[in-house]
């Protein structure tokens, strides 16, 4: 009796030693990942780095993650980002180079830059991303649900019936899955959507204890980085036009140059000046021609393309930079632009008569145009000029060299 009840307490001590051994390695993964997140204010590296935490062996473990953000309209959960192999064969391949390279958490972390390129083009980031799904139940099925709860759901064989038809298997076939909300100040703004589809490993409530931790942090790190994009977006923003500023410009000219010049495709430029804007002003006054250029800057950036910078360059000069635009790009957006302001009345109030306004602009691309952002913007400069001399109301571009 006295030697059964020794073996019992050495179990026993032997199942506290495991459970402290695994206390310990949660409290890690998660000091870990919290301190990463901890080290950048950017949405996307945050997003990326929570993701990772999810599914690397060294983090938390699952085969696959998306997580969904809720727009800025409180109506809709976006998708933002996927992370995860294709198929079975691609994620031995992947978790195989993993172990050879002898990665930890920290070094998969660091690896956004190389690596952040290679997720947008998988098949299943790219899936995640074309989801947009209502908050409002029941049409937005699944999401909507454990959002407005929220509360985690463990989705298994059992209960998967009652959501047959839901549009998130479309993209997310799986036997068993978790959704747990991300939450800051006991709100959601967002979701963690989780599986195993590949190892088939059942997942557990440990599991699930351990990735509600992780999302409490999570949820707070988002709703940080959204508060200081919303600050920096302001402080980039002309408070006249909200279109971005002139420093903006600059720095996005050198960033989207940048990206041209490593990836060998295009950048073009527009720069656009209001005809005859200074008899505008001393006519009808200056709070009459500021109404001008916020509704002149409402129409470019209606006639540009979504993924186009417009900016106010300064006084009556706008700039837009079109990243992934050649010559014929450029033109055409720019030719647009002109169209739609000369056809637009603007009516500048009952004490003055309803105008038509002009507009003059110069193009130029990279590389044909300049190879650096100060060829760029003088070729664009010199091709507005051209277009003021040829009579005002056009549209023109470097002469060919």
């Amino acid at each position: 009796m006295e030697n059964q009840d020794k073996a019992r307490t050495i179990n026993d001590q032997d199942v506290l030693l495991e459970q402290l051994a695994k206390a310990r390695q949660e409290l890690s993964t998660l000091y870990e990942i919290s301190n990463a997140m901890h080290k950048t204010l950017a949405l996307d590296e945050i997003l990326f780095i929570i993701l990772t935490g999810v599914t690397s062996h060294s983090g938390l473990g699952f085969n696959r993650a998306m997580l969904f953000l809720l727009d800025s309209s409180a109506k809709f959960l976006e998708g933002r980002i996927g992370i995860g192999p294709d198929n079975g064969e691609e994620a031995k391949r992947i978790w195989r180079l993993i172990d050879e390279q002898k990665m930890d958490l920290d070094d998969l972390v660091n690896s956004y830059a190389q690596t952040h390129e290679v997720i947008k083009g998988s098949k299943f980031f790219n899936q995640v991303k074309s989801v947009r799904m209502p908050v409002k139940e029941p049409d937005g099925g699944i999401l909507a649900k454990v959002f407005n709860d929220g509360m985690p759901f463990h989705f298994k064989k059992d209960n998967l019936q009652s959501f047959t038809g839901d549009p998130l298997f479309a993209i997310f076939p799986s036997d068993e899955f978790v959704v747990i909300p991300l939450k800051a100040k006991d709100r959601s703004n967002g979701l963690i959507v989780a599986d195993n589809i590949f190892t088939k490993r059942s997942i557990t409530k440990d599991d699930i204890r351990v990735l509600m931790m992780f999302a409490n942090q999570a949820g707070m790190a988002i709703e940080n980085s959204q508060l200081y994009e919303r600050t920096l977006i302001k402080a980039h923003k002309d408070a006249l036009t909200d279109l971005w500023n002139h420093g903006y410009f600059q720095y996005v000219c050198d960033e989207e140059l940048r990206r041209a010049k490593d990836h060998m495709s295009y950048l073009s430029l527009i720069m656009l000046d209001i005809d005859n804007f200074k008899n505008y002003n001393d006519t009808w006054g200056h709070q009459k021609g500021d109404e001008i250029l916020a509704r002149i800057s409402q129409i470019i950036m209606e006639s540009s393309r979504k993924i186009d910078k417009v900016c106010r360059y300064g006084g009556e000069e706008f700039a837009v930079i079109l990243p992934d635009a050649a010559k014929r790009d450029v033109l055409v957006v720019a030719e647009r632009i002109r169209a739609n302001i000369e056809q637009c009345t603007f009516t500048t109030g009952t004490d003055h008569p309803s105008q038509k306004i002009t507009v003059s602009i110069g193009v130029a691309s990279f590389p044909e145009n300049g190879k650096t952002k100060l060829e760029l913007i003088r070729a664009a400069d010199a091709a507005l000029y051209d277009a003021k001399k040829q009579g005002k109301n056009r549209v023109a571009c470097p002469p060919v060299p």
